[in-house]
């Protein structure tokens, strides 16, 4: 008999693979993102030190536009967000976290609104 696995748990044994691979420091941070059902995170994170240098999501008060939170064109919008505040503290390169989540869609948006502003992966 076959066992399977959730798509919950596959999810967390792929960002648990990736995370093993991938860290931040303060010159080239990790850029994790997050997405809901509802809304998209991106953080700019130096493991080294523990702390978070920069944030970007559809809460923030520059997207309040936006009438659907959740979709490709919030994903572009948190994207070149965080690439802005990036720029904006001196960090140029950053080292993509996916967070178990596969590359298309949203994820792709995002990391794709990145590098047109700037930012190097």
């Amino acid at each position: 008999m076959i066992k399977k696995t959730s798509r919950k748990v596959a999810r967390k044994n792929r960002h648990l693979r990736i995370r093993n691979k991938v860290s931040g420091t303060s010159e080239i941070p990790r850029l994790c993102i997050y997405t809901s059902l509802q809304h998209i995170y991106a953080q700019l994170i130096d493991d080294v030190n523990g702390v978070t240098l920069a944030t970007a999501s559809t809460l923030d008060n520059d997207m309040a536009d936006l009438t659907n939170k959740s979709n490709t064109d919030a994903a572009k919008r948190v994207g070149s967000s965080i690439a802005q505040r990036a720029k904006d503290k001196g960090i140029t390169s950053v080292v993509f976290d996916r967070n178990g989540r596969k590359y298309h869609g949203k994820v792709s948006a995002l990391a794709d609104a990145a590098r047109e502003n700037g930012l190097v992966f």
